[in-house]
């Protein structure tokens, strides 16, 4: 395949109007530096250039005398299912936006076109495809046999957990991951190692609440034959089973005091003793820890040893929660769907516009464990295939339950459609009013920004007696 001889990020423009397709590249030849601008009279023209060229994002009108846009959209999508596609049009409608945005469009404008305001957008838009590239190099590199990883996200947030796990990687030092239940810690210890010189190596994971208290000690380092009853021969133990590797202990702040100072040994001495054993032995083992727990507050209590602490925090990887990342659930819910139709072997199903509405304004206090659990049941009941608001069976005010866990029985159920009605209530009044804000009151100035006509934007303020007046 002969690809063009560039290396600068390439923006294709799909229009069958002459004149506005050589305005738009004269434009953005000039208001974006460092890009090149290719275009295209016709869906069919685009669908020839794609496959010859390392196309960044494409701009693309809807109607168009050879093929609808849409169309044209669905042969992208399935051909490419991650490139970045805006599309225009002058026939603006909600329900075509939403279209769109159904069929994999990035974002959606209407003309007349605003150039300052595509221009942003463009450049928003070549900076996705930018880190979604990186995304792809990160993910081949922790999954070098094509199985599917897990990481998913393109927010700050995310793209600074990258750096950070890529940075981890090319140390040997010991590394302590720190957030909340349901955030991926032991995926973020998996990618570290994946990405380590160790990665040929056993990785051994070690939930530590797991295991009872009183065989702790002698899972982690191993005893020899005769050392306690019922030793009846030699066992290794989950650090040798490591050695040349990487050992995580998971929820690390559950070790008994007791064991905190064998395992200080471990990592001061990098030499095990076994029970029953007359001598240490050295090893070679990366340690990684991980907890949701606040270790500071542990140590004042007298419950996690302060050298210990020190010495596991060499390094220290924060993993952020779902609502720090909430301009990821999108992606991750599009992601858990992929992956809970292969699992229960579903057809087709996309989200409704409502649907991501109530999942971006859910606030997810079991993170992403939660919403992978709220996915898959939205599959499992939607019969259909447009999974909807009332399939999702969530409300912002009551978190979904890890499948074994109960809901309180004192607890007040809300009605499901006065939950539902307002859920969507308050997001719609938060967006609105953080749109207003953000545009000083002016009205179109805001129906610009949120892809509304005007007289759909001015509805919905009608509706929640929102006035412009008072954010001026």
């Amino acid at each position: 395949m002969n690809r063009h001889n560039t290396c600068l990020p390439q923006i294709l423009i799909v229009d069958d109007e002459p004149d506005l397709l050589t305005g738009l590249k004269r434009s953005f030849v000039k208001r974006l530096p460092g890009t090149e601008v290719l275009t295209a009279s016709g869906g069919r023209e685009a669908l020839k250039i794609l496959p010859q060229e390392e196309i960044a994002l494409v701009l693309m009108d809807v109607m168009m005398s050879d093929m609808n846009g849409l169309e044209v959209l669905d042969r992208i999508h399935s051909m490419e299912p991650e490139l970045t596609v805006i599309m225009m049009t002058g026939y603006g409608t909600i329900e075509l936006a939403v279209d769109a945005i159904r069929r994999g469009a990035w974002d959606f404008v209407t003309k007349p076109l605003d150039l300052d305001a595509l221009t942003r957008l463009l450049g928003k838009g070549l900076e996705r495809s930018r880190l979604l590239v990186e995304n792809k190099k990160l993910r081949s590199r922790i999954c070098p046999d094509g199985t599917a990883p897990e990481f998913v996200g393109q927010s700050p947030a995310m793209q600074r957990l990258y750096r950070t796990i890529q940075t981890s990687a090319d140390s040997e030092y010991t590394v302590l991951i720190r957030g909340a239940s349901g955030t991926g810690k032991e995926l973020c210890a998996r990618a570290i190692h994946a990405l380590s010189r160790r990665a040929g190596k056993p990785f051994v994971m070690v939930n530590c609440p797991a295991i009872p208290e009183h065989l702790l000690e002698s899972e982690m380092f191993g005893y020899r034959k005769g050392s306690f009853t019922g030793a009846d021969r030699d066992h290794a133990g989950l650090f040798f089973q490591a050695d040349g590797g990487t050992i995580c202990l998971d929820e690390i702040g559950d070790i008994p005091v007791g064991i905190q100072t064998k395992l200080l040994r471990v990592l001061q001495e990098q030499e095990i003793k076994q029970l029953g054993a007359d001598a240490s032995t050295k090893i070679d083992v990366r340690i990684i820890a991980s907890t949701n727990v606040d270790l500071e507050t542990m140590i004042a209590e007298g419950k996690f040893r302060e050298d210990l602490f020190y010495r596991l925090e060499v390094i220290t990887v924060r993993m952020p929660s779902l609502c720090e990342i909430a301009e990821d659930i999108p992606l991750l819910a599009s992601h858990f769907l992929k992956k809970a139709r292969m699992e229960l072997d579903s057809g087709e199903k996309s989200f409704s516009r409502a649907a991501l509405e109530t999942l971006s304004a859910h606030s997810w206090p079991g993170n992403i464990r939660e919403l992978q659990n709220v996915i898959r049941r939205a599959v499992l009941f939607c019969a259909g295939s447009v999974i909807d608001s009332e399939h999702l069976m969530i409300d912002s005010r009551l978190p979904v339950s890890d499948p074994g866990t109960s809901m309180d029985p004192d607890a007040v159920i809300t009605p499901y459609k006065e939950a539902k009605d307002s859920c969507l209530d308050s997001f719609t009044r938060q967006y609105v009013h953080s749109l207003l804000k953000k545009s000083k009151g002016n009205v179109s100035q805001a129906a610009r920004l949120s892809h509304l006509t005007r007289a759909a934007l001015q509805k919905i303020m009608r509706r929640y007696g929102i006035d412009g007046k008072q954010f001026r």
